[in-house]
């Protein structure tokens, strides 16, 4: 192991032991550098992958310190209650920006599930969901232009689906799988999100169909950041 890696797994494992308190400050780039007989260099890249991964913070003339407590979120795996509807009933301080609304190329994973073919036009529809003003995550609804016709001109208005599709006479709304898996944001999402591009995002796919028909409404795609909060899973 070089030893880059040993600070940076030494530091790790009093994080996880609680050797460290929430908040306390770091050893320096020279206390480390003296204490492992390493290039102050050395020291400085091994605090700014823990600061790039989201773990420690720095504070300009200071130094560099333990991040806070991530919030614990409940994150109920259903597409049964709009997520705003979730957050609200657990208490939680959500805000919602409409993010984006475009056309989206073909991709057979999204338009097999719409039921939509090349010749449809599907749109992605985008929201940043925040908690105490922080961004938690991005949801995407994707959705066929042919099923719901204003979606071009609706789109940059929603902030959230379930309301919109209750406005169109939609009242009860299922899923028929959620699928879970880990990615690293993109530049325009660590714009969004407010994070490194070492971050972890989780994401969350599912479906969302309608109770009375069947018919599928959207498929959902939702990135949700890893560093600053804490996921209760649930299939509530």
């Amino acid at each position: 192991m070089d030893k880059e890696a040993r600070i940076i797994d030494d530091l790790m494992e009093k994080m996880i032991k609680k050797a460290m308190e929430l908040g306390e400050k770091l050893p320096s780039e020279n206390q480390l550098a003296t204490a492992y007989r390493v290039p102050r260099i050395t020291a400085r890249k091994a605090l700014m992958v823990l600061e790039e991964r989201g773990y420690i913070y720095s504070v300009h003339g200071k130094g560099r310190f333990l991040k806070e407590a991530p919030i614990p979120i409940q994150l109920h795996l259903t597409g049964k209650v709009s997520f705003t509807d979730k957050m609200r009933q657990a208490g939680y301080n959500l805000t919602t920006k409409n993010a984006f609304c475009k056309k989206i190329d073909y991709e057979e994973k999204i338009f097999k599930i719409l039921k939509a073919t090349n010749r449809n036009t599907v749109y992605q529809i985008g929201r940043l969901r925040l908690i105490d003003d922080e961004p938690i995550a991005i949801h995407q609804s994707f959705v066929n232009e042919l099923k719901f016709p204003q979606i071009a001109e609706d789109g940059p208005k929603i902030k959230s689906m379930f309301s919109y599709y209750r406005e169109l006479g939609y009242t009860q709304f299922t899923s028929n799988q959620t699928l879970l898996s880990i990615t690293f944001p993109t530049f325009s999402e660590q714009q969004l999100l407010s994070c490194s591009s070492m971050v972890p995002l989780i994401i969350v796919e599912s479906d969302c169909l309608d109770v009375e028909t069947g018919d599928v409404l959207e498929y959902t795609k939702i990135l949700y950041r890893s560093d600053k909060f804490k996921y209760d899973i649930t299939m509530q």
